[in-house]
């Protein structure tokens, strides 16, 4: 499976901020905020990834992670002159995907909780055409809403209805098979100007080939697109990490647990880093693993 962060936009909910960069190298908490969806799709087991961006700022992103060697991946990237709605992902990264099966994630989105990668890798394994999420919220309004029956089973969706048929939203986090290309080929821009997400969901949806998968409430989802969700994600990022002794969206700890990388490579990483705490981190988990391989824990969290 390939994997696509969608980085562009002109991020206006953040301005000035993003006046002067993208949204998605700024800082929540210790890291960039990219490394929190990166590493979601990392313990997917996605090593193959398209970070998509406006194109002034693809080369800071290039600085950040270059060709993905050092974390045992490979990551392209591709620009968004303008920003046409989520689909055009899809468009932009036709010659990544090729064929293949998918990931989208916004690089704006941050999630984590309990067994949520072996949840993520299990919806890739069982896909039947396309995987959304549902995640409980208060306000459903603002989001993608799905709507279930009594089953369980996904019979609608609607993009920030005025009524809410349920209180699922849709997370910016998908799966896709090898057709996404080819709907997104097919979709109208809409009202807006803008491919829709929504559109893509609901053509698998009429295809019968559309699963929702609910995070459940052990897993935290949140959008760090405003100022208020930007410092809600730094105080949850730097809490969770205080009181677990572990770090969030450590991309060069993911990679060593799901074996991208070496041990001694991970050592390394941390310690052309070795002046921060971060960079710290990053070496004692190298050591820790050296002495203790591949905890199951680690990939259940």
């Amino acid at each position: 499976m390939k994997g696509i962060v969608l980085a562009g936009g002109n991020g206006t909910r953040l301005q000035p901020l993003t006046l002067v960069g993208s949204k998605q190298l700024a800082p929540v908490y210790d890291k960039p905020m990219i490394y929190y969806p990166m590493s979601v799709l990392m313990l997917t087991g996605i090593d193959d990834v398209l970070i998509i961006a406006r194109p002034t700022e693809i080369d800071l992103f290039r600085r950040l992670f270059g060709d993905g060697g050092r974390l045992g991946m490979r990551i392209d990237y591709a620009a968004q002159d303008e920003p046409r709605g989520i689909a055009d992902a899809f468009r932009v990264g036709a010659d990544h995907i090729k064929g293949e099966e998918c990931a989208l994630i916004l690089g704006d989105n941050l999630f984590h909780g309990a067994k949520l990668p072996s949840r993520l890798r299990r919806a890739a394994q069982e896909m039947r055409g396309c995987v959304l999420f549902g995640h409980q919220v208060a306000e459903p309004q603002h989001f993608g809403v799905a709507e279930i029956d009594a089953k369980g089973q996904l019979i609608s969706i609607e993009e920030k209805p005025e009524h809410p048929r349920s209180n699922l939203a849709i997370p910016g986090l998908y799966f896709f098979d090898d057709t996404v290309t080819d709907i997104a080929q097919g979709l109208r821009p809409s009202a807006r100007g803008e491919l829709e997400i929504t559109d893509v969901l609901r053509a698998y949806l009429a295809e019968g080939r559309a699963d929702l998968v609910w995070l459940g409430r052990g897993v935290t989802w949140l959008d760090t697109g405003t100022h208020e969700s930007l410092l809600d994600a730094g105080r949850f990022v730097r809490d969770t990490q205080h009181h677990q002794g572990t770090r969030l969206g450590c991309v060069e700890e993911i990679a060593m647990y799901m074996g991208f990388i070496s041990t001694e490579a991970c050592y390394e990483l941390g310690a052309e880093m070795s002046g921060s705490p971060y960079g710290r981190y990053v070496m004692d988990s190298a050591r820790r693993h050296r002495l203790n391989p591949a905890p199951a824990s680690f990939l259940e969290e």
